[in-house]
């Protein structure tokens, strides 16, 4: 189920990915296997935490990764965390990770929350 409201949530997210530099790296595999299945369980807990909170037919699944990705933004910028310049991922935290997830989730060829 998508529209034109999910053309922000999309878009933020596709910056967000660009910030992360997500697509480079996804898209050449340079990532270590660890970092890749570290990115997957991340991928896994926000599928499961979306798919609790709200049926999946009520909003896009873009609308739903996009205000999760901006609550976890806001979190960390409460905390201090700020977006990297540069993702060392071989050492990259758990709020890096989860983006990088979230934005993984956003560009996959499968809606977020079906299954």
């Amino acid at each position: 189920m998508s529209g034109w409201w999910d053309f922000p949530a999309r878009r933020f997210l596709d910056r967000l990915s660009d910030e992360l530099g997500i697509a480079a790296v996804l898209a050449s595999g340079v990532l270590a296997p660890g970092v890749l299945a570290a990115v997957d369980q991340h991928g896994a807990a926000v599928r499961d935490i979306l798919a609790f909170g709200v049926p999946a037919a009520a909003v896009a699944g873009a609308v739903l990764l996009a205000g999760y990705a901006k609550g976890v933004l806001d979190e960390a910028a409460a905390q201090g965390w700020q977006v990297p310049a540069i993702v060392d991922w071989a050492n990259a935290d758990w709020t890096t990770l989860r983006l990088a997830a979230v934005c993984h989730l956003s560009r996959s060829d499968q809606p977020a929350l079906e299954g």
